[in-house]
Formats: structure tokens, C-alpha cells, sequence
């Protein structure tokens, strides 16, 4: 196990350093800089800056300097001192305006991944066990609702249900007085009120799409020949299912937590946008947009980092689960 483990360390090391290439080139894909893109912006507004104001800031920002050059300094002062460096637009340290938003996006992202492992596991055990029943052609229904049905519409309607029929202020994870108040027990219940309509919407697609993984799998185990022999052998149904067949069909969940949070981070900015979360998604989207570079490519490697964390856990817990994966 222990080699199992140096081996993926030094890979996630390697995928790390390729990583952080790509990210600092893909921000740097699109023609001109950010200070293009702020000229073009006071210059909608009627405004005009000198060309040596321009020089100037493109000094102060290292931007007139070669990319390999921007690259060296920019992970060398993440690796020293942890300095992701400056945020453009924000005129703050990048790792402010980061971690400003994280704390709300991994909360909703926590929530979100708790939901739909408690709601997806049971119900695909239910639906491969029971097949063809009612219950399972219910679960399939809902499943096709689940992935067809676009997100930003299911956010529209329930922000609709839950300001006519709960009277509740919707946009955003608080209540307008408690926006900016100092944290206490009413705000984290105020949270709460507000948390479960993103939750349920981010949610549902992840969940819809499990419920197949795990009845699919869970259904190919059930007809092999070894649960034939536990039930021949008189074993009782509840361990002859949830003993072999479920351990062996959760090897795809277990094989998902690698893209399952960043693609929570990421994959939820128009939810995001539309019911106004004070999350990571819409401040990403922002950076792209006025290619502020420093705080894009944070990002882009944040989440690049919780991939490869995320697939190191998934690769120790299949090692852990399935001897098959550890000594194959």
C-alpha cells in the first residue's frame, strides 16, 4: 500500500507541474491583456489614458515581460511564499479574493455532494433490486428529468415557488439584514433557509445521473454466479445484496470524487449567476471575462488541485475496497 502510494504522489506531482503550464497559458490564449481590456472599457466610457500611464501600469504588472519570464515568477511566488500575486480589477491580493468566496463554495459544495450520495445510493439499490417495478419506473422518470432539464430553469422555478408560497427572499445565501452581520446563530439558521434551493438544483443532475451508474452496475453483479450460489446456499436477501454486489457497484462512486467537487465549483456558475450566490463560479467567470490573469489562473489551478487531491482519495478508497485495483 505503501508503494501504491509513493507512486501516486510522485504522478500527482508531474500532473501538478503540466498543470500549472496549462493554466498560465490558457489565460494568456486570448489576444491583448487585461490592461487592453481596461482600456477598452474607460474608453466606452469616454475616458482616455496617456501612453505613459499605460507603460506604467504595464510595468507595475510585470505584463511587459516575456510569458516564460511571468510564469517563473508568478509559481515561484506561490511555491515560497504562497503569493498567487495581485488581482487586477480587484486591486487586492489574489488569495483575499479567493478565499473570500471558497468558504460559501465548498459549504454549498459539501451540502451538494452530501445530498446526492444520501439520495442517489439508496434509490439505485432500490431500483436494480426492485426492477421494472413502479417505484423504479418512478426513479427512472425523475432520473431523465434530473439530467435533461437545464439548471438555470429549474432555478427559476424554484426561486418562483419560494417567494409566492414561503414568502421567502430569494437571490443570494441571506437575507438582506444579515448580509453583512457578524455571524451568530440566527445567520447560520437564516443560511439554512436559503441553502437548500441551490443545493437541490446543483444537485439534481449529479444525483439523477448516479441513480443510473449505480442500478446499472448494481444489476450486472445481481445476475453473476456467485450471488446465485449465496441465495442457493439460503443466505438471507439483505446480506446476500448488500455484502458482495453494492460493494463491488460502488466502485463507480467512489471512482467519481475526483471530478465530483471541482466540477461542484465550476460546473455551477450559471445557477450561480441566476440566484446571485456569493461564490467562487461568478468570480471566475469575471476574471476570464477582464482577463485578470492572476486570479484566473489561481482558479484554473485550485481547481486543478482538487482534482488530483480528489482522484488520490478516490484511487486510496478503490485500493482500500477492491485488492484487484491495489496489487493489479
Amino acid at each position: 500500500m505503501v508503494r501504491f502510494l509513493i507512486k501516486r504522489l510522485i504522478s500527482l506531482l508531474v500532473t501538478l507541474f503540466a498543470v500549472s503550464l496549462v493554466a498560465f497559458a490558457i489565460i494568456q490564449l486570448p489576444p491583448g491583456d487585461f490592461l487592453t481590456s481596461y482600456l477598452t472599457n474607460i474608453a466606452a466610457d469616454g475616458q482616455t489614458a496617456s501612453q505613459q500611464v499605460v507603460d506604467r501600469l504595464r510595468e507595475n504588472y510585470g505584463l511587459d515581460q516575456p510569458v516564460y519570464v511571468q510564469y517563473a515568477k508568478w509559481m515561484g511566488n506561490i511555491l515560497s511564499r504562497g503569493d498567487f500575486g495581485q488581482s487586477f480589477e480587484w486591486n487586492r491580493p489574489v488569495e483575499e479574493v479567493l478565499w473570500s468566496r471558497m468558504g460559501m463554495t465548498l459549504t454549498l459544495s459539501i451540502a451538494t455532494l452530501m445530498l446526492t450520495w444520501v439520495i442517489a445510493l439508496p434509490i439505485g439499490i432500490y431500483s436494480a433490486v426492485k426492477q421494472y417495478s413502479p417505484g423504479d419506473y418512478l426513479s427512472t422518470f425523475i432520473g431523465f428529468i434530473g439530467v435533461a432539464v437545464p439548471d438555470f430553469l429549474i432555478s427559476l422555478v424554484l426561486m418562483y415557488i419560494a417567494f409566492k408560497y414561503f414568502n421567502q427572499s430569494v437571490g443570494g445565501l441571506f437575507s438582506p439584514e444579515y448580509e453583512n452581520a457578524a455571524w451568530s446563530v440566527s445567520k447560520v439558521l437564516d443560511l439554512l433557509s436559503h441553502l437548500w434551493i441551490p443545493v437541490i438544483i446543483i444537485g439534481l443532475a449529479g444525483t439523477a445521473s448516479l441513480i443510473r451508474v449505480m442500478r446499472a452496475n448494481l444489476l450486472d453483479e445481481l445476475r453473476k454466479p456467485y450471488v446465485v450460489a449465496a441465495r442457493a446456499r439460503g443466505l438471507p436477501e439483505r446480506r446476500v445484496i448488500l455484502k458482495y454486489p453494492v460493494r463491488v457497484a460502488l466502485n463507480p462512486f467512489i471512482s467519481t470524487a475526483g471530478w465530483v467537487l471541482p466540477g461542484l465549483v465550476s460546473g455551477s456558475i450559471i445557477v450561480a449567476v441566476v440566484l446571485s450566490l456569493p461564490t467562487a463560479g461568478p468570480l471566475l467567470l469575471r476574471s476570464l471575462l477582464s482577463q485578470d490573469m492572476y486570479l484566473a489562473g489561481a482558479f484554473i489551478l485550485l481547481l486543478s488541485v482538487l482534482t488530483m487531491l480528489g482522484t488520490l482519495l478516490s484511487d486510496l478508497l478503490l485500493a482500500l475496497v477492491d485488492p484487484r485495483i491495489r496489487y493489479g
